[in-house]
């Protein structure tokens, strides 16, 4: 797929107007998780308060997920969205009131954290399975890749301005703005008209849950695929989790800090951008895994320079970062993409939605390597946690040939 292809999904209206509306709300994200790791980092030190502030923010959103799924096969998913859309937003503006009025505490980031996370477990399913209502199958690689294009764009400019903002001002004003995105998501979905899709009420809810679960479980592509992204968002990717700490390694400031999450998104992008000449190869499978495989060795190289103590020690991490960023992009990008051309239309909901959970593990995997952490330090957390996931990266590529033969043209013509 080359670049005219890769945005040939803007030229449908209500995708076009859903894209950038996206801009908001997945800019007040990228904000939002950069401001409540900052703040539990200034208000307890702790890289195991980080672990408890991801295990809020992943674990209900990952168990509500799976139901969540199940809804949007259900429901008017232009709603849900909106509904998800204002509960995050009042929920933000709660965050800011305490913040600003310098009565927040550890335990009041952490439950407003849980809150939005349970709202996401509804939010997320239905945001990987509304682009059949907005565009035509054929544009389906080209939706997966402008999608992830908002992520990375937004990952590469909002912790910089965050930075910026906490540096000058403080974090109340960057859950300010957060508030205001989501509520711009609000307003713009208002304007948006969804087509109907195939939907599934024959049977129970905890039925269509399982039915979902069945046809990943009974997939090869899809298990190992699904698997293999939850192993690398919960075992190498919760880094970006614990960034504070790793800043506190190398003595960075706020505004270096931003700079780290934002360098991970220039890097993303620049993915995002090698993953069109992969979508059609006929070694899309072997591409995958290889991208897989290469951000595994790019996040050892990363631990290891933030225990340097050397003068470019701090440019070095950002190098890593850049890097990693890059061939995670790939990875994620191409296998989405996979899945989402491969699910029939009256699982997707549910399939998607399970998939969905990868996200959810990120800060969840914080906790994880923020226990590790705290009887060693983070980088050895991090070398510990990324060798799980490069262990089932090297199996899959030696024993899984139906994964390394994935043919991307064939899919593209299917």
């Amino acid at each position: 797929m080359h670049f005219r292809g890769q945005l040939s999904a803007l030229r449908h209206r209500q995708f076009l107007k859903y894209w950038l509306g996206s801009f908001t709300s997945v800019g007040a994200t990228q904000l939002q998780v950069m401001g409540l790791g900052w703040l539990v980092w200034e208000l307890s030190s702790s890289s195991l308060m980080l672990g408890y502030l991801g295990a809020a923010a992943g674990i209900p959103a990952a168990l509500l997920t799976i139901f969540g799924g199940a809804l949007a096969d259900r429901l008017d998913k232009r709603l849900v969205l909106m509904g998800t859309s204002l509960l995050t937003a009042a929920l933000l503006a709660m965050l800011t009131l305490l913040d600003k009025t310098e009565l927040v505490e550890v335990w009041h980031v952490i439950f407003i954290t849980a809150a939005i996370s349970v709202v996401t477990g509804f939010d997320w399913p239905v945001r990987q399975s509304i682009f059949p209502s907005l565009i035509e199958r054929s544009d389906m690689m080209s939706a997966v890749a402008l999608t992830t294009f908002i992520w990375q764009a937004t990952r590469m400019v909002m912790p910089a301005f965050g930075g910026i903002v906490i540096a000058y001002a403080d974090t109340w004003l960057l859950f300010a703005i957060c508030s205001a995105g989501f509520f711009l998501m609000f307003l713009v979905l208002l304007s948006i008209q969804v087509q109907a899709t195939v939907t599934a009420r024959s049977h129970s809810t905890l039925q269509q849950i399982s039915e979902g679960f069945r046809f990943i479980v009974n997939t090869p592509e899809f298990f190992f695929l699904i698997t293999l992204s939850y192993a690398m968002c919960f075992f190498a990717t919760s880094y970006m989790q614990l960034m504070p700490a790793f800043a506190d390694l190398l003595s960075a400031t706020e505004q270096e800090f931003g700079y780290m999450l934002s360098i991970g998104g220039i890097g993303a992008v620049v993915g995002t951008l090698m993953s069109s000449n992969l979508q059609q190869s006929q070694q899309l499978g072997k591409a995958m895994l290889y991208s897989a495989i290469v951000y595994c060795l790019f996040i050892y190289l990363f631990a290891a320079v933030c225990l340097l103590d050397w003068e470019f020690a701090y440019l070095s991490a950002l190098a890593m970062i850049f890097l990693s960023g890059t061939f995670n992009s790939i990875f994620m990008i191409t296998s989405t993409g996979v899945l989402q051309l491969e699910v029939p239309d009256e699982l997707r909901g549910r399939v998607m939605g399970l998939h969905a959970i990868t996200y959810n593990l990120l800060p969840l995997g914080a906790l994880f390597t923020g226990a590790i952490a705290s009887f060693s330090n983070p980088s050895m957390a991090l070398g510990i946690s990324t060798t799980i996931v490069l262990v089932y990266l090297i199996w899959i590529l030696i024993k899984r040939q139906d994964i390394r033969n994935i043919n991307g043209t064939a899919l593209e013509q299917a």
